[in-house]
């Protein structure tokens, strides 16, 4: 998009609509033909507009008053947001089981819908591995959209003046499409403020934003380790996957032998990217009902709860890094608060992973079950809260807000994708923005542990003596 229609784009919404744009009540995406009735299903690879329906109608829309300070005398004094890059291409992995699938379908699928004439006849594999994971147009938009909400959101933190002042901070991992999300952000901010004379800095960190590369003890016992997503192993092998292949090959008119458990994650990636990427309701998608996709869904976050989630301690734990940084830049902007000193870090933008952000809201404790997630207890877990289609779309993100209320009360306010959460164990009555104290005491033993070096080294036998 020519930066002359942005500016023009954010402008008009900004100016016309204003920070008290409300959300819409009335958007059902259910009544669109252009979106897959399975959207809400696509786990890791889902849209942002499917867990906020509103943005649907108005991407720029914004609601202040989910906010909800307990007195009026609170105001913002940081703002933290540790947020996953935006919509991307397959990974070269994933690209090759798609061209795998597509080359079944094309020579021996033999049913007579008009979709499947469509994919034979007109769809073509335009998916190469070269694009490996790379941003896309859309992810570029996530992030100027993104960065523009929050600038209304938090109109005081993340202003023209803090960003020109040098009081707002980015960092990103290293990888090309977290690089390119991060310019996109600091494009939506500079577009927003017509700001042609500056140019501003990020910093490349991988020891906090792509922490599980360098936890040993991660990589050695969960990430290389085959025994480590057994369960996962076990739900691909079993009777539900069995039966949503089983009907893949119905529809396709093809040996049920041709579909495997991968050849059928195939079939939903393309279903989901060719509608994250293009906004199209692919004939790919027909390959599926509900039932099919909460199968798929619950196949993919089997995989995330064991290998990044709550499945092994060292998943949380490999996040320690990270969760250091941010309490100790939310204890600085509180001590420099305190000594009436004006907060020199009043915004930290971080651009990752969702593997950044999945360590980090287990270590946390948020989207914990009762119960875990097994590959025997499908149908027991259809009210689960660990659901990664509504936690880690594509640009998700968990902001952290620290608030002066006067007289020396500091609150904290967690939110995920701009909706307040309570951090759990706290449920008072003020539960969504906590005392900052009461945060700190729920997690003194992670403040007081939790050491990064520690946890993720390979604990040896001791020697014999």
């Amino acid at each position: 998009m020519p930066d002359i229609v942005w500016k023009v784009i954010v402008l008009y919404f900004t100016t016309i609509l204003g920070s008290r744009c409300c959300f819409h009540t009335d958007v059902n995406p259910e009544d669109n033909p252009n979106i897959p009735a399975i959207a809400k299903y696509f786990t890791t690879k889902g849209r942002y507009e499917e867990v906020n329906p509103h943005l649907i109608d108005d991407i720029l829309a914004v609601n202040r008053s989910i906010l909800q300070p307990p007195s009026a005398q609170c105001r913002e004094i940081h703002l933290t947001a540790i947020i996953r890059h935006g919509t991307r291409y397959p990974t070269s992995k994933n690209v090759r089981k798609m061209q795998k699938l597509y080359e079944l379908v094309k020579s021996s699928a033999a049913a007579k819908q008009s979709w499947l004439r469509e994919i034979q006849t007109q769809w073509r594999m335009w998916y190469t591995e070269d694009m490996d994971g790379r941003l896309v147009q859309k992810g570029v938009d996530d992030h100027k959209h993104l960065a523009v909400r929050l600038s209304k959101l938090f109109p005081t933190m993340i202003s023209e003046e803090k960003l020109r002042g040098g009081f707002i901070k980015f960092i990103t991992s290293s990888k090309h499409r977290c690089v390119n999300s991060t310019l996109s952000f600091k494009a939506g901010l500079t577009g927003l403020w017509a700001i042609t004379d500056k140019e501003f800095d990020h910093a490349v960190n991988d020891a906090l934003m792509r922490f599980f590369d360098l936890c040993t003890r991660f990589v050695e016992e969960v990430d290389n380790n085959p025994s480590a997503l057994s369960e996962v192993d076990k739900f691909r092998q079993g009777p539900e996957m069995r039966r949503v292949q089983e009907k893949i090959a119905d529809r396709l008119r093809v040996p049920y032998n041709n579909i495997t458990d991968d050849m059928a994650e195939a079939a939903f990636y393309l279903c989901a990217y060719e509608f994250a990427i293009k906004t199209v309701n692919s004939p790919w998608c027909r390959l599926f009902d509900e039932v099919d996709a909460q199968v798929m869904e619950y196949a993919n976050d089997l995989k995330q709860f064991w290998k990044r989630g709550y499945g092994h301690d060292i998943n949380s734990k490999s996040s320690c890094i990270l969760f250091h940084d941010l309490f100790s830049r939310l204890d600085k902007a509180a001590d420099e608060n305190k000594s009436g000193q004006q907060v020199n870090e009043a915004v930290t933008v971080q651009v990752g992973h969702a593997e950044t952000l999945l360590p980090l809201l287990t270590l946390l404790g948020f989207f914990k079950d009762s119960d875990a997630l097994t590959s025997t207890n499908y149908a027991s877990q259809t009210q689960r809260s660990f659901r990664t289609s509504h936690m880690l779309p594509y640009a998700a993100n968990l902001l952290l807000v620290l608030y002066d209320c006067g007289g020396g009360e500091l609150r904290l306010q967690p939110l995920l994708n701009e909706k307040t959460m309570t951090f759990p164990g706290l449920t008072d009555q003020r539960a969504s923005m906590p005392l900052y104290e009461d945060v700190k005491k729920h997690y003194r033993e992670l403040l007081q542990g939790c050491d990064f070096e520690a946890e993720c080294q390979l604990f040896k036998p001791p020697a014999d003596v």
